[in-house]
């Protein structure tokens, strides 16, 4: 008799060319991710070859229930870790059945944004580091802490090791490697400063991709930590007191600061993000002010700052960059629940298109 593990792990290939195709799309909270799947005759390695589908934005707070048809465009397509073999994930964006991108669609503005020739011709390359907490499923306290009480203070957390100090490392490493598997540009993980709290970083991806890549690897996480059985939470400030927030820390360069002379370039790209700072903060994800408290490795909410390797700054460029005169810079300001599409194409256009 077959176990369910047997049949999950079923290859399709041995039997059908046909393959199951996982569409994914972000919910009308603008956080929670969806899913379904549909059989494909075959393989399909271009999204804008995939049909659209539809689904009922009624039931995800994107449609009045009298006309609830949302449909999705598919955007990008990943291997599927889960199900294996030539089995796919597709990022989809959503839009009326007359062709208009839904309100809480942000990728449309974010691929006009990176498909302007200039912006185009600066080649943005991002690297984002998305913290998470991982929490128990049924207290939504974080995993690692004693019911109803506290562990130690910081400091043998970050980076730790240690059935005391390192909580949910399992969740993490099947995390990354799946991220690698689906085609991810996942360039690392570390245990942070909060116990139960992780970090995973992707990039360098240039343009549109750094938000289909992090949408996806957050899509990956949900569906691991349902496997496990744990709870992962965005939020900036999973816990009040003397503990760190969560930010998603966003690295950024341009053709032009990576290049000779690059320094001057970031620093006047830095000058257009302080003129902008109250755009962009209202931009950076919900709950931020908690986190942006001016402690905890971050800048105050209210104020604009940088420096050379200052992670108390609301921008930090790094000694390599300073002493190389050319290279990156860092966003600290981004909350763990940005919406990378947001964030990527505000900077870009920020630093490349506007004007002061």
């Amino acid at each position: 008799m077959s176990l369910l593990s047997d049949l999950i792990n079923l290859n399709l290939s041995d039997t059908t060319e046909k393959i199951i195709a996982e569409y994914i799309w972000i919910g009308g909270s603008g956080m929670d991710l969806r899913s379904k799947a549909r059989t494909l005759n075959g393989v399909v390695s271009d999204p804008h070859k995939l049909p659209k589908w539809n689904y009922d934005g009624s039931s995800t707070g994107q449609a009045p229930g009298e006309d609830s048809e949302v449909i999705l465009y598919p955007q990008a397509i990943f291997k599927d870790p889960f199900r294996r073999g030539n089995n796919i994930l597709v990022m989809c964006d959503a839009y009326t059945p007359a062709g208009e991108p839904i309100p809480t669609n942000k990728r449309y503005n974010a691929a006009k944004i990176f498909s302007h020739p200039d912006v185009v011709a600066e080649e943005p390359w991002y690297g984002i580091e998305q913290e998470y907490t991982l929490l128990q499923k049924d207290l939504k306290w974080p995993i690692g802490w004693p019911v109803g009480g506290y562990p130690g203070p910081q400091g043998p957390y970050y980076c730790g090791a240690g059935a005391d100090k390192a909580f949910g490392r399992d969740v993490v490493d099947s995390h990354y490697k799946a991220c690698l598997y689906a085609g991810i540009n996942i360039s690392g993980i570390n245990g942070e400063v909060m116990p139960g709290q992780w970090e995973f970083q992707v990039g360098p991806s240039v343009g549109i991709s750094a938000g289909d890549e992090l949408w996806v690897a957050r899509y990956i996480l949900e569906r691991i930590t349902e496997i496990a059985g744990v709870v992962v939470s965005f939020d900036p400030k999973p816990i009040a007191g003397d503990w760190n927030g969560a930010g998603a820390h966003t690295n950024y360069s341009t053709k032009s600061m990576r290049s000779d002379g690059g320094f001057d370039v970031i620093k006047k790209a830095i000058g257009n993000l302080k003129l902008k700072h109250k755009e962009h903060i209202a931009a950076y994800g919900e709950g931020n002010e908690r986190r942006l408290t001016g402690r905890h490795e971050t800048a105050d909410i209210n104020t604009f700052s940088w420096g050379v390797a200052n992670r108390g700054a609301s921008v930090r460029v790094g000694r390599d960059t300073e002493k190389a005169g050319k290279g990156y810079f860092e966003d600290r300001r981004p909350a763990s629940n940005m919406d990378p599409y947001v964030v990527t194409s505000m900077i870009a256009d920020t630093t490349i298109l506007w004007k002061p």
